[in-house]
């Protein structure tokens, strides 16, 4: 029995013959892994509810907080093309802000708020801030949770299209507004998001330049190929899983390139501000200074900072120091010039 166990537990060692084999696993370890992920979405479901109450607790005194639904593109990949409903477009969940004190004026200018995150969602810990800054300037907000975002469970989760279809869903939003909200002006609409929220705000105005005034980026994911090369294996992993974009950069890189910014600038028309700090623990500099790079070599008019070890690397300018806080009155000025909000930042 003792060496029947030694034998058992040997097999399950990372260097034994199981382990090199990529054995499956058995129906316990598949069960535990499925129960793992089931309550993974049940935790990422509650949060996202918490998060629903603090927008609402947040925000009520300055805007009018919603959160509505509205459809994006079909899904970019299917298991069963002949399946009941198998073409339908994917429902999108948004917050919407609209200003108490200024949306009785007859035209607001509106501003498209994207979220960051490889997977994640608009939370209040991150933007509630923000949005109210915006909102007390005057500006309408939507906040898309776009295809990929958490807490709306596994399929919505694995239906991400990264530097895909998810710029359609954030688009999609924008027209939403437009169509829902007469009051709101179609020719003052601008978009800004930090982060992965940064790469979606570049390829939306890239793709889209007639749909945007400005855009604001803030540490923007911009080339996915070299950031497949210094970032882990487990991260490279994430993107080439089957339901994401299903191969590795390796193995496809005209496909990184075509999701990337930095490939995508000859494209740009629309007044842009980019920032970025050398001391980013998560978008290396180096990414953006090969977007600023080939944005000049494309010979196109834009605006940029990069900040030298700015306090809070990713988050620098997100936070409540001085820095952060000159930071974005700096960005609420460069918007306000195409946006001309009721009540903007001196």
């Amino acid at each position: 029995m003792r060496a029947a166990l030694v034998v058992l537990t040997a097999s399950w060692l990372p260097g034994s013959s199981r382990a090199q084999t990529n054995a499956p696993l058995d129906p316990i370890q598949q069960r535990l892994k499925a129960l793992e992920e089931s309550l993974d979405f049940s935790q990422q479901k509650l949060a996202k509810q918490i998060g629903d109450l603090m927008w609402f607790q947040r925000l009520a005194d300055v805007a009018e907080v919603d959160k509505i639904r509205y459809t994006g593109p079909p899904l970019r990949l299917t298991n069963n093309p002949t399946a009941q409903g198998a073409g339908n477009e994917l429902v999108i969940a948004a917050y919407t802000f609209l200003p108490k004190k200024q949306f009785s004026t007859p035209k607001v200018p509106l501003l498209v708020l994207v979220h960051g995150g490889v997977h994640e969602n608009a939370r209040p810990d991150d933007e509630a801030r923000i949005v109210r800054e915006l909102v007390t300037q005057g500006y309408a907000i939507i906040a898309p949770d776009y295809r990929g975002s958490t807490g709306y469970g596994a399929d919505f989760y694995h239906a991400i299209d990264y530097g895909g279809l998810e710029n359609d869903d954030v688009l999609a939003g924008k027209k939403w507004m437009l169509e829902n909200h007469a009051n709101i002006d179609p020719e003052r609409v601008g978009i800004l998001g930090w982060s992965h929220g940064g790469m979606i705000t570049l390829m939306n105005i890239f793709a889209h330049p007639q749909d945007y005034k400005v855009a604001y980026a803030g540490v923007p994911v911009s080339d996915l190929v070299a950031r497949m090369g210094y970032k882990s294996p487990g991260y490279r992993e994430l993107f080439s899983a089957p339901y994401h974009i299903g191969k590795t950069a390796e193995e496809n890189v005209e496909e990184y390139r075509r999701r990337s910014p930095a490939w995508n600038v000859e494209k740009l028309q629309t007044p842009l501000l980019i920032h970025t700090t050398t001391n980013d623990e998560d978008v290396n500099v180096l990414e953006v200074e090969h977007l600023i790079a080939a944005l000049r070599a494309a010979g196109k008019q834009f605006e940029y900072k990069i900040y030298t070890n700015a306090p809070g690397g990713h988050a620098f300018n997100r936070i409540d120091t001085r820095l952060a806080q000159e930071s974005r009155a700096e960005i609420y000025r460069f918007l306000a010039r195409y946006l001309n909000p009721p009540e903007p930042v001196k």
